[in-house]
């Protein structure tokens, strides 16, 4: 898949620079400084999974009409389908829906249950599922850079992130990358957001159907109960090539 290029504005940031700017800052002045730094170009993206009304929340209300990527995969749960409508009439917002080119009904006819086979054919599954409409968002919507809810708690590759990175040519903000599970309480207590419908019944990490679990309730790890693979990521947060991510870590992104 052919890389994306960089767009304007913002093209040619000096990542180190601003990335020191903007230590110690709270989320809302990171999500105000990409607002500033890329206007209309300024997107997010959202799983609607379990904590997703945390960032729907905190982004909407500093940049109300920023466009919402919300991936479709079409094996997602029946509630998470209701609770993206929740929050799109709760929070306003501009939700912009993509879905693979082809059906997940086609695609086990054609090439089996990917899912359910090796790495190979897990990241054949990503690939038509989720990180092919992601770039196709991205081209569509013009971006210049995306936000998203990482924590540097949730996997050994989001510690190793910064605020402001570059993913396949644009540039991703994580307003949230230092925020803890108590952090994270916090503002659902104070804002009283609500969590995902199966967060309950012990889903803490919700992705499609076939790839989340429950996890114990003693468990440190919420993503413990995603089944995505050796790297636990679902794909669009990956680098897309060997060299991509080479030339990330060379620089220490």
């Amino acid at each position: 898949m052919e890389a994306l290029k960089l767009v304007r504005p913002g093209e040619g940031l000096d990542l180190d620079a601003v990335n020191a700017s903007l230590e110690g800052a709270s989320a809302e002045d990171v999500i105000r400084w990409a607002s500033q730094s890329f206007g209309e170009r300024l997107v997010m993206t959202s799983s609607f999974g379990a904590h997703s009304a945390l960032m729907l929340h905190l982004v909407s209300r500093v940049v109300p009409e920023i466009p919402v990527i919300f991936l479709d995969t079409g094996y997602l749960f029946p509630e998470t389908y209701q609770f993206a409508e929740q929050l799109r009439t709760r929070f306003g917002l501009r939700l912009e829906v993509f879905s693979p080119r082809m059906t997940a009904a086609r695609q086990e006819a054609l090439y089996g249950r990917l899912f359910d086979g090796d790495e190979e054919e897990l990241r054949r599954y990503q690939e038509l599922n989720k990180i092919e409409p992601m770039q196709r968002a991205l081209r569509e919507l013009d971006a210049g850079a995306w936000i998203a809810g990482l924590r540097g708690q949730q996997t050994e590759f989001r510690s190793g992130l910064r605020k402001v990175e570059v993913q396949d040519g644009v540039y991703k903000v994580h307003p949230i990358l230092e925020w803890s599970k108590d952090d994270v309480a916090a503002y659902f207590e104070t804002h009283d957001l609500p969590f995902h419908p199966l967060y309950p019944w012990g889903y803490r990490s919700i992705g499609d159907m076939h790839s989340t679990v429950p996890v114990d309730p003693n468990s440190d790890d919420d993503r413990s109960g995603r089944l995505l693979g050796e790297k636990r990521e679902c794909g669009i947060h990956l680098p897309s090539s060997p060299e991509e991510d080479a030339s990330r870590r060379s620089s220490g992104l």
